[in-house]
């Protein structure tokens, strides 16, 4: 058989994280061990019904068998204007300033190749969703980290980028409400942004895809909100999160219109845009009344409170998340290694977890856990850690 030499950039990709955790389950299940995942952020609730409906509707009529258009429907991209006017007041227009995704995570990943020569910096916060870094690889950029620390909420310390770096930099990634840490920002942390980004002319993308995964009336802002912004950014949201369609992969991003004119081209070259069906239930779920929204979260909230008053049980040290499916906590005292914390509760109780460190150097010493699980087995995983804290 041929030898065949893969390329460098494959050779160089680390194995994908949620991939590592489903290899783990599927080996502990095969051990007989019955394994609760709190490990992987993906609704387990289900796309509300009459958001269904719209898609089964839309799979029956002829026009929808054949090849959608790579910039979606235009009746789509409307739908998302009116969604930015009444969720954050921010006028966009239809024909320039909004893409339609296969889910959020495909732009995010080809904004690089429309950004970055060889050589060029992403400026990546650490902890952070891994597709950032891997998009930068793809593309030949470089990926120059943020430290991202408790004491400063979460948030990059936009003056300790260096002069070299800041020159050097094409694309400035922030992600609010944040994943993996479920820390927040506001408008005045955007406007900072901004005015950094202005200044060192850099694009931000920001990553949205978290915004009405709320809690206690908290209510996250677009980055589009800020004056200026169109001038310097891009945001990406998404379907996914919001109303639980994450296998459906509907997402957008909106903003500086050049950028996502470069995106459209990309993806024109790149793949076929979304089924036409699924952007009809796209424009049925982003014209809903927000009553499934906050029904979720309502699910959520008490989810989390439950999560809390456990973890904290066990020693671990958290800050209560106003928004996303996360709960980000520290090790207790003692423990220095999140992957090693993760494998003892894997191996004692069979419940997973996700290590800070599998967000980056600068997530060591923290653990993610996700509020996805249904109630019954969240109570059950929730007992196990309980007993294990008594028996450690």
């Amino acid at each position: 058989m041929m030898d065949i030499k893969l390329a460098s950039r494959v050779e160089q990709l680390p194995p994908y994280l949620f991939a590592r955790i489903s290899e783990l389950i599927a080996q502990k299940r095969s051990e007989g061990v019955d394994v609760i995942s709190l490990g992987i952020g993906d609704p387990d609730l289900p796309t509300p019904q009459h958001i269904l409906d719209s898609l089964i509707e839309g799979v029956g009529k002829p026009e929808h068998h054949r090849y959608p258009e790579s910039d979606g429907l235009p009746e789509l991209r409307a739908a998302i204007a009116r969604w930015y006017k009444k969720r954050h007041d921010v006028d966009l227009d239809r024909d320039t300033e909004i893409v339609p995704l296969i889910g959020s995570k495909e732009g995010i990943g080809h904004l690089p190749l429309c950004l970055l020569d060889t050589g060029d910096v992403s400026l990546i916060t650490d902890p952070g969703y891994p597709v950032y870094e891997i998009g930068t690889m793809f593309a030949g950029g470089v990926n120059v980290r943020l430290p991202l620390y408790e004491q400063n909420g979460w948030l990059p310390d936009l003056s300790q980028i260096s002069a070299e770096d800041a020159n050097r930099a094409k694309i400035l990634w922030l992600n609010y409400p944040n994943n993996p840490t479920g820390a927040v920002a506001d408008l005045g942390f955007f406007e900072r942004a901004i005015e950094w980004a202005s200044e060192n002319e850099v694009v931000i993308a920001h990553d949205l895809a978290y915004a009405d995964v709320t809690f206690d009336g908290y209510v996250a802002p677009s980055i589009m909100e800020v004056q200026g912004a169109r001038d310097v950014a891009i945001e990406f949201n998404s379907l996914s999160k919001t109303f639980n369609m994450t296998g459906w992969r509907v997402g957008m991003a909106v903003g500086n219109s050049k950028v996502i004119d470069a995106l459209t081209r990309i993806k024109t070259n790149l793949d076929s845009g979304i089924p036409q069906a699924i952007q009809e239930m796209a424009i049925t779920a982003l014209d809903d009344p927000r009553d499934s929204i906050e029904a979720h979260n309502d699910i959520y909230t008490s989810r989390r409170d439950r999560t809390v008053a456990v973890l904290r049980e066990l020693g671990l040290t958290l800050d209560v998340p106003a928004a996303s499916l996360y709960v980000w906590a520290k090790l207790p005292d003692g423990e220095s290694s999140s992957a090693d914390y993760a494998g003892r509760l894997i191996e004692e109780t069979g419940v997973v977890v996700t290590p800070g460190a599998s967000y980056g150097e600068f997530g060591e010493g923290y653990i993610r856990i996700s509020l996805t699980t249904p109630d019954d087995k969240l109570d059950e995983a929730l007992r196990r850690l309980r007993e294990f804290a008594m028996g450690s």
